[in-house]
């Protein structure tokens, strides 16, 4: 019959291994580190499309938070006929300083003729 290999794992010395105490401390990102909102913009957009399997319509809203970035994006949850009845929602995204999501959250729904009032524009 035909050889039996038999595979194990062997562990490498033990000067060779990284102690848990000299592994090197994550650290968090300064100001410095931080993401600019040239880049934390398409971030955004990318990730909450990816996320809702919806199109962002852009983003509404952008400020600087202690993580990295709070993003505020647009999206058509219902297209509707004629367009100026469809479903927006707002959503508020948090990155990190180097583009990663760390939350998401969906502020709001309106129709896109409405105001923030409720009313219809004149």
């Amino acid at each position: 019959m035909g050889e039996e290999r038999e595979t194990h794992r062997r562990r490498p010395p033990p000067e060779s291994r990284t102690r848990v105490e000299d592994r090197p401390e994550r650290r968090r990102p300064t100001a410095h580190d931080r993401l600019r909102p040239a880049e934390a913009a398409p971030a955004a957009l990318q990730q909450i499309a990816g996320l809702t399997g919806r199109e962002p319509q852009g983003i509404v809203s952008m400020e600087p938070s202690d993580e990295g970035w709070v993003v505020g994006v647009e999206i058509v949850e219902d297209r509707r006929i004629p367009s100026s009845t469809d479903v927006l929602a707002l959503y508020e995204i948090e990155l990190d300083g180097e583009g990663e999501l760390l939350s998401y959250a969906r502020k709001r729904r309106y129709a896109r003729g409405k105001s923030d009032s409720g009313e219809m524009p004149q």
